[in-house]
């Protein structure tokens, strides 16, 4: 364990080979300052979360802001010139850090490679350690990979751009100490990735570029906005040289897109139309409402009202202030194995990027390397000889704040099989991410906690709301319980002799915790990360 380290900075962390090449005393220093400058008001912003959803408790309904008003009425202001590297990027893979994901990602064939340290990644030590190792190694372009069965993963010449996702506003870093306290996970990530590859990436002209995850209000991209602003001058880079696009997946941040494309103006890379974390926000933000109750998962499509007035929205204000506008992720997983499946899965992901591409978006996420070439085609074909879209102003789009709380789903439904898929995914997913696995293959579909976050938030408020399936049954405690021993049945079936007995034990324990709390439970990572090591 490296024990030179800045003062106040203490590790609690198992040792580690990667350490010393890591945390070196004058990147543990980094760290140390930007907690010591911006935790405080990190934590300000997570209770002005936790008031604002008392409110929404009580039957407040978010709106437009008056206080900004003036803000969003100035045509005049827009974002920041595109860096050159960032004007093309029809598509977009994501995935965790480690080697092999790396090195497969970036030479997928997709213009950007968002290195996840956030939902698709188990934030372990040893995880969050080694992602910056290979991440170091993919900037400098060195990284390569010998599996123990002789398979050799080297990097193309040609590769994707490299954004870093860091974790949410919400997380810490328990193995990383400053003065007593646990680190900002988000600053961790951040700190860490930048003080070691901002410089390189600059001499190569590939960033440093990042992706911002679960902000709430412009508030939140404020702090990052002076983040950003304080890194570069301690490492003596020029301010506006880091770009970050905001991943637009909480319903209050749909309330605050202008605002917050300001708050970053010099940095803005733009939005992402973060779909399946958005989903998990309006159950969340509105758990106590009956009349926000949302059916079956597989229902709630980006074509329902509330999902086509906030895409639609991001697309015009993206475009208004000369920002790309990015489409949602399609997290289908081709099954070799049955052509019948993959075939219906890969036309709906074909319609779902071709709708993306005529609403405007400037290129769309995949999880798959498979998906790459449908969605360049899509959008190749689309965009013809232009490298994005952002002249598509859709001034013709008119979205209220009523239109994002609309959240009527004419006829929709809770099913058996819908409750026991939520229980299903729910389970192997904590299991995986238990395990160090934050990217899971569940059933065809690339599951992070995103999905597994919907799963278990739609139980619990089923069950607040004493719900009924579409066979008139009313959803309650033992049903669900009842139903976990089965659905744990299925699954040590279907894993045979790999089925971890202790390990499904307490993914089954957690997840009880989340369904079953009397008060809902802000994120599932935040009970498992006790667990981890």
């Amino acid at each position: 364990m490296n024990t030179n380290l800045a003062e106040g900075v203490e590790l609690k962390g198992s040792p580690d080979t990667n350490i010393e090449r890591v945390l070196t005393p004058e990147a543990s220093a980094f760290l140390a300052s930007l907690h010591r400058q911006f935790n405080k008001r990190r934590n300000e912003l997570l209770i002005k979360r936790e008031e604002r959803q008392k409110r929404i408790n009580d039957g407040e309904l978010p709106t437009f802001l008056p206080e900004t008003e003036h803000l969003r009425s100035d045509n005049s202001w827009t974002v920041a010139k595109t860096p050159p590297p960032l004007e093309k990027r029809w598509v977009e893979i994501t995935g965790p850090t480690d080697r092999k994901m790396v090195i497969n990602a970036l030479n997928s064939g997709a213009n950007v490679f968002m290195a996840d340290f956030e939902d698709a990644n188990s934030p372990t030590w040893s995880n969050m350690i080694e992602g910056q190792v290979n991440l170091m190694d993919a900037v400098r372009e060195t990284i390569s990979l010998t599996t123990p069965q002789g398979k050799n993963y080297t990097l193309n010449p040609e590769h994707a751009t490299m954004f870093v996702r860091p974790r949410g506003w919400h997380l810490t870093e328990k193995h990383f100490l400053v003065d007593g306290e646990e680190i900002s996970g988000s600053l961790f990530d951040f700190g860490l990735f930048f003080f070691h590859n901002a410089k390189e990436l600059i001499s190569r002209r590939k960033g440093p570029y990042f992706y911002l995850p679960k902000l709430e209000s412009h508030l939140e991209a404020r702090l990052w906005n002076d983040i950003f602003i304080f890194a570069q001058k301690e490492l003596r880079i020029p301010n506006g040289t880091i770009r970050a696009t905001v991943l637009i997946e909480t319903i209050l941040a749909a309330f605050e897109m202008e605002e917050i494309l300001y708050e970053l103006r010099d940095h803005s890379a733009g939005f992402n139309a973060g779909r399946w974390d958005y989903i998990f926000s309006v159950i969340k933000k509105f758990r106590r409402q009956e009349g926000a109750c949302l059916p079956d998962r597989d229902q709630v499509t980006m074509t329902v009202p509330f999902m086509r007035a906030y895409t639609e929205l991001l697309v015009k204000t993206c475009h208004k202030r000369k920002a790309h506008a990015m489409g949602g992720m399609a997290a289908f997983i081709p099954n070799r194995k049955d052509r019948e499946v993959t075939k219906s899965a890969l036309r709906k992901v074909r319609e779902d990027k071709q709708r993306e591409a005529h609403d405007g978006f400037d290129g769309t996420w995949v999880a798959h390397p498979d998906l790459v070439p449908i969605a360049r085609e899509i959008f190749e074909e689309h965009l013809i000889n232009k490298a994005n879209q952002k002249d598509c102003l859709r001034e013709e789009v008119k979205v209220s704040a009523s239109d994002l709380v609309d959240f009527t789903i004419e006829g929709s439904f809770i099913s058996e099989e819908g409750l026991r898929h939520n229980i299903n995914v729910a389970l192997q997913y904590i299991a995986s991410w238990l395990r160090g696995t934050g990217a899971a293959a569940i059933y065809n579909l690339m599951e992070d906690a995103a999905t597994a976050e919907i799963s278990r938030a739609q139980i619990w408020q089923w069950l607040q709301h004493e719900q009924k399936l579409d066979d008139g049954r009313v959803i309650n405690k033992k049903m669900v319980q009842d139903w976990i021993y089965e659905e744990l049945a299925k699954i040590q079936e279907l894993y045979g002799e790999f089925f971890s007995e202790d390990n499904f034990k307490q993914a089954k324990e957690i997840f009880e915790e989340l369904i079953f709390a009397e008060h809902f439970i802000e994120f599932l990572t935040l009970p498992a990360y006790k667990k981890l090591q």
